[in-house]
């Protein structure tokens, strides 16, 4: 794996001058959503989600809610064939009852991640790296796909990040053991350019999926 001794200090200094100025740009995001939330559902503006980074050490990632109130709940303590249909689907739901109809819409050019902005401002995330796995997924996924375990080892290596190859790869909706080999490749490189190409790339996957 390289070892280039700038990659970290740059990209750290990159990460907090990017969501600085995205936060000042859309700043009207702040202020319209959080009320579009309340009046789309009860329950909070902001979720918080436990997923893994760094070093596997966990931290809570900040998103707009996009789901129905307790949605984790309903998923792993009321619903066991939602349960099995998500995790037989390598942890994603393509057509989630729990979204709300605000939801939806913020998920398709992915709004309801705009939170994670402070989480790179905190440095537990990255504006670009490998997803922000949760600890369960990455068990679970482990044991399914063999194959997989090394290169979670190099993908733990550095932050998660808010974009990321696959998410612009144009293959989002991929198996888990594709997603890791893309993110493994990703990390091992610690490359800036690829960063600066992955940032030009991400508005248009965002609106691709209009």
């Amino acid at each position: 794996m390289k070892t280039n001794w700038y990659f970290e200090p740059v990209k750290r200094v990159m990460d907090i001058i990017l969501a600085l100025a995205l936060m000042v740009v859309f700043l009207p995001i702040w202020i319209v959503i959080p009320i579009l939330v309340i009046l789309d559902s009860p329950g909070p503006i902001i979720y918080r989600h436990r997923r893994v980074g760094k070093g596997d050490k966990e931290f809570w990632m900040y998103k707009f809610r996009s789901m129905v109130h307790n949605a984790d709940e309903i998923l792993f303590k009321k619903d066991k064939k939602l349960l099995k249909k998500f995790k037989d689907s390598d942890w994603k739901l393509e057509k989630d009852p729990r979204i709300t109809i605000l939801g939806k819409i913020m998920r398709s050019i992915t709004i309801d991640e705009f939170p994670q902005l402070l989480n790179v401002l905190k440095g537990e995330m990255s504006l670009v790296g490998p997803r922000a796995y949760v600890k369960e997924e990455l068990k679970e996924q482990q044991r399914k796909y063999p194959e997989t375990e090394a290169w979670i080892e190099d993908i733990l290596t550095i932050k998660p990040g808010i974009t990321g190859p696959w998410q612009t790869s144009g293959r989002n909706i991929v198996p888990f053991n594709v997603r890791a080999e893309m993110d493994a490749e990703y990390a091992r490189k610690k490359s800036i350019l690829e960063d600066m190409i992955i940032i030009l790339k991400t508005p248009g996957a965002m609106f691709s999926k209009w």
